[in-house]
């Protein structure tokens, strides 16, 4: 089998498309960079709809931390202090035992003369739950990040719109807001990255993938259990996340770029990658 064939093949095996069978004997380069590369396609998955769907968590959250009501305020405290004070690969067991623990027929909801009832089967399924655990978790982090920025927007800016007669939303929406993001995209770069890293521990939780079509690390561990030479797939795996990373950096910094762009050279924050070696 040549290599395009290999790809044809196994290229997007992780997804259902493509052969069933996984090679057994004489595992040959193109089969381990094209089948890890599959398993890739659900780690950017996770890690994709964890942050989009956390961004928008994470700005409510800081909202709600910087609220002055306790009864908005502190559970924004805990839930941060919550998700940030326990490691994220003991979340996704408690999650999983919470999910199976509920009734695998689904939750009856009754809305008046109507009553739906709610599928909690795929809860368990790495699909679906594994990327409400990270979602949680991003959205902690990137909360925290948020409030930070929150607290150091100039007050000059926020009395000038004031002056202007800006108020509420209005004023959140077009001053506020943007000084938020510019001021917290640096550090909210080193999330994603982080996040995107942290969905390989997606395949040590309890979460079963879809149909049994798993992650980059799930094939790298399969070459290296059968060939018994760790050597091989694995520095393939970083290969790939380091090129993940550098996609991230290059998105997220057209970005930091676009939110800077009214500032001066001089004033403008550069983007830093500081690695984060523990959680």
């Amino acid at each position: 089998m040549s290599c395009l064939d290999t790809v044809q093949a196994y290229g997007l095996r992780a997804i259902g498309i493509g052969s069933r069978l996984l090679p057994k004997t004489d595992f040959t380069l193109c089969e381990q960079f094209t089948l890890i590369g599959s398993g890739l396609i659900w780690n950017i998955y996770f890690g994709v709809l964890a942050l989009l769907f956390g961004f928008f968590m994470s700005t409510g959250v800081a909202l709600a931390k910087n609220a002055r009501s306790r009864w908005i305020r502190k559970p924004a405290e805990w839930f941060i202090f919550v998700f940030r004070g326990s490691p994220l690969f003991i979340q996704f067991f408690l999650f999983y035992e919470a999910f199976v623990l509920l009734p695998k027929v689904g939750i009856d909801i009754t809305l008046g003369p109507v009553e739906l009832t709610a599928q909690t089967r795929w809860l368990t399924r790495a699909w679906l739950g594994a990327v409400i655990v990270l979602f949680l978790n991003t959205s902690a982090y990137a909360g925290e990040i948020f409030h930070g920025a929150l607290q150091a927007v100039p007050r000059g800016d926020v009395e000038a719109a004031d002056a202007y007669g800006m108020r509420g939303w209005t004023r959140f929406r077009r001053i506020i807001w943007p000084t938020m993001l510019r001021l917290a995209w640096p550090a909210y770069t080193n999330e994603a990255i982080f996040m995107f890293h942290a969905t390989t521990l997606v395949f040590f939780s309890g979460f079963p993938a879809w149909q049994q079509k798993g992650d980059a690390l799930y094939y790298a561990s399969y070459f290296a259990d059968k060939t018994f030479n760790p050597f091989i797939p694995y520095p393939i795996l970083a290969g790939y996340f380091i090129l993940l990373t550098l996609t991230v950096i290059a998105v997220f910094g057209a970005i930091n770029r676009r939110l800077n762009r009214h500032l001066a050279p001089e004033r403008r924050q550069k983007m830093r990658f500081r690695p984060q070696m523990i959680r």
